[in-house]
């Protein structure tokens, strides 16, 4: 049985902080290839005058 290679690349476990990380801007050159995605923020606020 072959043992599987190990992946020293970074990865995001489920529940990590990720916000500032995916806040980010696209560089120029990521921009410029293509390589980002738009993002849209939703929130919603729970004030309750009452």
């Amino acid at each position: 049985m072959k043992k599987e290679k190990r992946r020293d690349e970074p990865v995001w476990a489920e529940g990590i902080d990720t916000e500032d990380e995916l806040m980010t801007d696209a560089t120029p050159q990521e921009i410029a290839q293509g390589e980002y995605t738009e993002v849209v923020t939703v929130s919603l606020d729970e004030n309750d005058p009452s």
